[in-house]
């Protein structure tokens, strides 16, 4: 269960957030207290790039549509880098590719808030 997450800026207002291992149960709170730190500095936009991710389960999922309801009201979006195989297949049978704009790479994900 080792995951890793680091966050950075992207300019002025956008955050990165970088996940690297399993995405679970155990796992998704410390997603979930990054997301909100960027949250509470003020940012609108948001990348997690999960690029190193190769599982994600549904509280997962649930932090992830958590910070989009927080976001939206706001105006701000949250966008995700995402090349597994198997994470891409899981936001495609729960329908949230609809709800995500999924980007293979953080350049063309920080691309799309312009």
């Amino acid at each position: 269960m080792d995951i890793e997450i680091s966050s950075e800026r992207a300019g002025d207002d956008i955050a990165v957030i970088q996940v690297s291992g399993e995405l679970d149960l155990y796992t998704a709170p410390r997603l979930k207290e990054e997301l909100l730190s960027a949250l509470e500095d003020g940012i609108l936009k948001v990348v997690i790039d999960m690029s190193g991710v190769h599982f994600i389960d549904s509280s997962a999922l649930g932090v992830l549509i958590g910070g989009v309801k927080r976001l939206k009201p706001d105006g701000g979006s949250l966008v995700l880098v995402s090349v597994d195989e198997n994470v891409n297949w899981i936001f495609r049978i729960t329908g949230l590719n609809n709800v995500f704009d999924i980007f293979a790479t953080r350049d063309e994900a920080i691309a799309s808030f312009s």
